[in-house]
């Protein structure tokens, strides 16, 4: 069994002071930091890059979990490793732009976990050649690249279905994620949970991470 993990996505921060960001959810109870990183082409907007990647790492003391919503990972992956990332993730609808497996290897050579996401639309089935070679898995509940999306409930059979498939590792779920979603998602299996405004547009953090945190153990 893996721990919970609540993962606030630094894309619904303040950045304007996205130092104090930071330093606010980890001392509310945040496992890990997920940066979310769009390349303007596998998905239509734009976030941010290594320097910021590396900006956040400067003052963070929890693990940065990075996505990489991009088309061509295998040029970028080594400028994240650079930058801090603890944990990458890229997307296996680029799987025919390179070799999968030579890049999965290559992060978990540099000491780091390696995860592949899965659109909502996308199969488990499409994971089947690489689950050996994968730390985590990140199921998208809703489309990658686009805020204010419903949590989309279909996606849930995944979980089960990746275990099927034999991966062991971590399962991270992203969109929509908030106090009313969370204990479906865990109760399918999910471990870990991207939350956004669910985290950063809370009154109170630290009482929103416990509750997110309780809500998934429920």
């Amino acid at each position: 069994m893996h721990p919970i993990r609540i993962a606030p996505s630094l894309l619904a921060a303040d950045f304007t002071k996205l130092g104090d960001e930071v330093r606010s959810v980890e001392a509310a109870g945040a496992d890990w930091l997920h940066l979310d990183v769009m390349d303007g082409h596998f998905v239509p907007n734009l976030t941010f890059g290594p320097f910021v990647c590396a900006a956040i790492k400067k003052v963070a003391t929890r693990p940065l979990d990075v996505h990489l919503m991009i088309t061509d990972p295998w040029r970028y992956a080594d400028a994240f490793l650079d930058a801090g990332a603890d944990l990458l993730t890229f997307h296996v609808e680029v799987a025919g732009n390179g070799d999968v497996g030579a890049l999965l290897a290559h992060i978990r050579s540099r000491g780091k976990l390696a995860g592949l996401s899965l659109q909502p639309n996308t199969p488990a089935a499409a994971l089947a050649p690489w689950v050996e070679q994968l730390d985590l898995v990140l199921v998208m509940s809703v489309f990658a690249g686009f805020g204010g999306q419903k949590f989309m409930p279909e996606v849930l059979p995944k979980v089960a279905e990746l275990r099927r498939l034999g991966f062991r590792g971590e399962v991270s779920m992203d969109g929509g994620i908030g106090p009313n979603t969370i204990a479906a998602a865990a109760a399918a299996g999910t471990n870990a949970f991207v939350a956004g405004t669910a985290v950063f547009g809370a009154p109170d953090r630290t009482a929103r991470i416990a509750e997110l945190r309780a809500l998934a153990r429920s």
